[in-house]
């Protein structure tokens, strides 16, 4: 079994995964998280060799959760899969989980030019901010390369579904008590065509369901 697993959550990526397959450092698998993709998606990653997990119902974090669930190395990885986030960074974001220095660790985007729309940076800060009056944590990004302990983080009972996902897991580490850091990895231009938050649209959906996890948390 590999050291760690990397869940990728999957709608579409078929140009990006033999990039991102490709570039998974030693001792690390992939377990792509299928959300229903129309472009083969599933099957490309299955001849590249990565497990597949299929989740049908939609959302960003259905489909985390799906990983999640069939992951078995004690120390997991969440990451991207269009190629914004290299793989060859993983190793700086885990092995402090590893080591057992850490709970959680978050990757801190670095942006090439023009690889962060300024909406969803602001979109960003607001979200840091919030978490930091909430909780006392602070972040400068709520990086979406993150690793932790695969059975810690299913303890944490995680409801969120959507795109609340990766915030309500910080929330719930921080009152957990849990050691959070977070450490700079790069970030470029996506492969193929943003549906998240290089959209302004797919941005406001994610401030939504975060926000529903901040009051969440709060309650």
């Amino acid at each position: 079994m590999a050291v760690v697993e990397v869940i990728l959550p999957v709608l579409d990526e078929a140009q990006a995964l033999p990039w991102v397959l490709g570039r998974m450092p030693a001792g690390y698998s992939a377990i792509v998280a299928d959300n229903g993709s129309s472009d083969g998606s599933a099957e490309l990653a299955e001849e590249l060799g990565a497990k597949v997990v299929r989740e049908p119902s939609r959302g960003f974090g259905a489909a985390c959760f799906a990983g999640l669930a069939a992951a078995e190395a004690e120390t997991v990885c969440f990451m991207d899969c269009d190629a914004s986030l290299d793989p060859a960074h993983l190793p700086r974001v885990a092995e402090p989980v590893v080591r057992g220095g850490a709970g959680l660790v978050l990757g801190a985007r670095m942006a090439t030019r023009g690889a962060w729309p300024a909406h969803a940076r602001l979109a960003n800060r607001a979200l840091t901010w919030e978490l930091r009056r909430r909780s006392g944590v602070r972040l400068s990004d709520l990086g979406p390369m993150r690793s932790a302990r695969r059975q810690d983080l299913l303890e944490l009972g995680i409801r969120d579904r959507r795109f609340g996902w990766p915030l309500e897991m910080v929330l719930l580490a921080a009152a957990a008590g849990w050691k959070i850091e977070e450490v700079p990895v790069g970030y470029r231009a996506r492969a193929g065509r943003s549906k998240v938050t290089g959209t302004v649209r797919g941005t406001a959906r994610t401030v939504r369901d975060m926000t529903a996890a901040l009051r969440t948390g709060a309650s």
